[in-house]
């Protein structure tokens, strides 16, 4: 794209006329009708992660596209990173800077997206999943998936009576933002981080503190909420949720673990979906695919990429020497390692905001994805 200029600016910087262009770049491309596009998070991300800004894309001129993200060291990341489950340029169809285009016109030692909306070459493709209701409802595609599915829907409706029989009747509550019930959940995923190996994104404070942030939005379509799961006068399952338009992404979702046999979290997504359809939600985003149970409830897709782009000199070469080195002892452990080791390091590198800390991470980060890129891989046995 010849003649592109970037401008870094502060977010709370922009003015009225920039904020109507993003909503109407919004509004003309339907692969970017997501609550992670909207202006409200963009501004209140902006004032929490540390060293948010957006960069403005130009030609000629006049305005083509924006870009809200953050720094860490060279580094650069989509805004609100790991947590930003979509991102990519806000633009007019068509007049979007490539994802090479702008990592170049950027400067930054490296550019890391996981879910990079727009096209590109680069890194691999990844699927999210959705429930789309379409203008037939909750109840006609609770219908279509009982038939289609119907070992997995009679499991679930068994669990809830089975729940119910054990402690109380079930109680669904939606549109909560209560900040005890958020550090509730946000205490049951930290467990979770613990209990699983995994980094913990809310140990570093600002990604605790965006969540307590966007359940205080009122108005202007776009907002974050919980839903809740009681039984009798137990709380059971909650997820945290974001929304604008049409359009319900569950962000976060936690249940008690002593509860898994009755599936407490998968039964509150499916009243949510009950109860927001009443409210003219038509699509319920999951993210991306991977967790088995989403195979039964999603009937839409979209795919998104994921790719590191490295500024071309020695880091670029070395990693991929190294690569290559690992894959020469066997098997492809190069290009696993890597992409263990990439995931990981995203969200130690997007959550941790000193040297120290995310050195620390990259510790164990690296020592976890080795061992389980070293355990032997299962071989069919022949007749």
């Amino acid at each position: 794209m010849t003649g592109l200029r970037v401008d870094i600016v502060d977010i709370d910087t922009l003015d009225a006329a920039a904020w109507t262009a993003w909503r109407a770049m919004l509004a003309a491309d339907p692969a970017l009708n997501s609550p992670y596009f909207q202006p409200g998070f963009a501004q209140i991300a902006g004032r929490i992660s540390p060293r948010a800004a957006v960069a403005v894309f130009s030609r000629g001129g006049e305005t083509v596209g924006f870009f809200p993200h953050q720094r860490r060291g060279g580094a650069m990341q989509p805004l609100a990173a790991p947590m930003n489950d979509y991102h990519g340029i806000i633009a007019f169809p068509g007049q979007a800077p490539t994802l090479e285009e702008a990592a170049q016109a950027l400067g930054a030692t490296r550019l890391n997206v996981t879910a990079w909306v727009g096209e590109t070459a680069l890194g691999e493709a990844r699927r999210t999943v959705q429930v789309e209701l379409g203008e037939d409802g909750y109840d006609r595609w609770y219908a279509e998936r009982r038939t289609t599915h119907g070992k997995f829907f009679k499991d679930k409706e068994r669990a809830r009576r089975s729940m119910e029989a054990e402690l109380g009747p079930l109680r669904v509550e939606r549109n909560l933002r209560d900040p005890a019930l958020l550090n509730w959940l946000i205490d049951l995923k930290r467990d979770q981080y613990r209990r699983t190996g995994r980094h913990d994104i809310f140990a570093c404070g600002w990604t605790a503190d965006l969540l307590h942030a966007l359940l205080r939005v009122e108005g202007g379509g776009f907002g974050a909420s919980m839903a809740g799961l009681w039984a009798g006068e137990r709380l059971t399952a909650v997820e945290y949720s974001l929304h604008a338009g049409d359009q319900y992404h569950f962000w976060f979702p936690g249940y008690e673990p002593s509860l898994a046999r009755c599936s407490p979290g998968i039964l509150l997504s499916m009243d949510t979906m009950r109860l927001a359809a009443g409210r003219g939600y038509r699509t319920f985003d999951f993210g991306f695919e991977g967790e088995h149970y989403k195979k039964y409830f999603c009937n839409g897709a979209h795919t998104v990429r994921e790719a590191m782009v490295l500024r071309p000199g020695l880091g670029a070469t070395m990693s991929q020497a190294a690569v290559g080195a690992l894959n020469l002892a066997g098997g492809d452990r190069g290009d696993r390692l890597r992409a263990s080791v990439r995931r990981r390091w995203a969200a130690i590198e997007a959550c941790e905001t000193t040297s120290g800390a995310r050195l620390h991470g990259a510790v164990q980060a690296a020592g976890a994805a080795l061992s389980k890129v070293r355990q032997p891989a299962t071989r069919p046995v022949t007749a």
